[in-house]
């Protein structure tokens, strides 16, 4: 029995399979196919991106700049308690 293997697909693979659907006007099946990923996949990709774009979810980038600032914010704390 072999073990299945996730596949990971790039920011650009993704941003540009769900403007296919928002932009290029394909039903989300029809593109999922056509791409060779299963339209579930395909629908969390458009659902994520459509909250990122409100500002309800947080960006990669926005990601990262707050676990920077937590980590520099705790460490500040550090500094303080010792003095």
């Amino acid at each position: 029995m072999t073990k299945r293997k996730n596949r990971t697909y790039t920011n650009e693979f993704k941003q540009e399979a769900v403007a296919l659907v928002t932009e290029q006007g394909y039903s989300v099946p029809k593109a999922a196919a056509s791409l060779g990923i299963t339209d579930k996949l395909l629908y969390n990709w458009k659902a994520k991106l459509e909250a990122e774009q409100s500002g309800v979810a947080l960006s990669a980038d926005e990601r990262d700049e707050l676990l920077r600032l937590r980590k520099e914010n705790k460490e500040l704390r550090m500094e303080k308690d010792i003095l």
